[in-house]
């Protein structure tokens, strides 16, 4: 596929200017507050199913503007329905948690929870999607707008198995039509949005794996199971012998984060552990891993006689991103942008749980341009050193509320 071909937003309906001018302005006169927002966030993050402040600071919010959010149940996540016309329901959707992993960033808007920081930029899919829904309920005090937006601050996004299923459970996905996410980009400068029609991320399970034996000297490993030996060739078998019994186009990878093992240089142990994650590009192939990763276990493991204990924990399948709402993405950021703002972006390993929402109704995750043009330091995910350009949450704050009036128009 090409940009030209399939990124235009032909087919979309066109932003009117009666709705583009007061949509910006708005926008304008609520980057400041987000982004102090944004900091707010930054500094007290909360990790998955935890988000009790976040959710407070999302709430009142939106209480102020005179809405009615609903908190979700265990105090974590919020739901907000704007607009009260018949017609189609678009839902904007942000992730709240935070992860694991110390803010390394010297900077005054830095984490005040030791261990846990924003390295993945929820802080900012928060402040966009909060400031998208004060935007549309200004155009909505000012015009009429067919049919209705669904705000969901979504819980746990980081954990497997993430909070979209609970908000799923909790009823907030009746009822709507199409449903949009931004997710924050470290490699796109501020003011860009990388767009892909299908496909969009990888899946993302976890494996683990227990071996148990009954131990010995290192002297005589010939007596007993060599556990140590035999993990290590999980971890370098396991991966190699998978790349000869599946589709390489499937791009199924298993990359080991955790081992452990024994305590003494002279000891063979009687329990050793090894835990990593499982991804894969393509659907089909992920419905499959389960069984083929244990078998492919298993059969590494059996010529050294000890036991074998396999725990597969589903994550995510791929977010699969729908054609036309792909485009209608595509217009919103040329609307609202401008001309280049677009560009194709490939699909990632990396897992989403807002895949969970596609399987059910159509809709498409955008990439989020977050670096500051010309910054040579490399910000990647998931690192204490990630940081934004923070004019990106207007930005997200624009596209997503131009997104929103786009796709009511379109289905009315």
């Amino acid at each position: 596929m090409t940009v030209e071909a399939d990124l235009t937003g032909r087919g979309a309906p066109e932003l009117p200017e009666d709705l583009r001018e007061p949509l910006l302005a708005a926008a304008r006169g609520l980057a400041h507050e987000l982004v102090e927002i944004r900091r707010d966030l930054h500094r007290h993050p909360e990790l998955g199913r935890h988000e009790v402040r976040t959710t407070g600071v999302v709430a009142d919010r939106l209480h102020a503007a005179g809405l009615q959010p609903r908190v979700l149940h265990g105090g974590v996540g919020v739901v907000c329905d704007l607009g009260s016309a018949p017609g189609p329901l678009v839902a904007l959707r942000a992730d709240l948690d935070a992860l694991p992993v110390p803010d390394e960033k010297d900077v005054p808007y830095r984490s005040t929870v030791p261990g846990v920081s924003h390295a993945c930029g929820h802080d900012v899919h928060t402040s966009a999607v909060l400031g998208a829904g004060l935007v549309l309920q200004d155009l909505y005090a000012r015009a009429t707008l067919p049919g209705r937006v669904r705000l969901l601050f979504q819980p746990a996004e980081e954990l497997t198995p993430g909070g979209a299923l609970d908000v799923i459970e909790a009823g907030a996905l009746d009822g709507v039509d199409q449903i949009y996410c931004l997710h924050c980009d470290p490699r796109l400068d501020v003011g860009s949005v990388g767009l892909r029609v299908g496909p969009v991320t990888g899946s993302a399970d976890h494996v683990e794996v227990r071996l148990t034996g009954p131990g010995g000297h290192t002297a005589r490993p010939h007596l007993t199971a060599d556990l140590v030996f035999a993990l290590g060739k999980v971890v370098t078998e396991v991966p190699a012998v998978l790349s000869r019994r599946v589709d390489p186009r499937a791009g199924l990878s298993v990359v080991w984060g955790h081992v452990e093992a024994g305590h003494a240089p002279n000891a063979i142990p009687r329990e050793g552990r090894v835990g990593g994650t499982v991804r894969a590009l393509d659907a089909t192939v992920w419905a499959q891993a389960p069984e083929v990763v244990e078998s492919a276990i298993r059969a590494t493991v059996a010529p050294y006689r000890v036991e074998c204990e396999v725990t597969y924990t589903r994550g995510v399948p791929p977010v699969d991103n729908d054609g036309a709402c792909t485009r209608l993405l595509a217009g919103a950021a040329g609307a609202v942008l401008g001309g280049g703002s677009v560009g194709e972006t490939e699909q990632s390993l990396g897992g989403e749980d807002f895949a969970w929402y596609l399987g059910r109704v159509p809709g498409a995750l955008a990439r989020l341009g977050v670096r500051r043009p010309g910054d040579p330091v490399s910000r990647d995910l998931h690192q204490g050193s990630f940081d934004v350009d923070e004019r990106a949450v207007e930005t997200g704050a624009r596209l997503l509320a131009a997104t929103a009036v786009l796709a009511l128009l379109s289905l009315s």
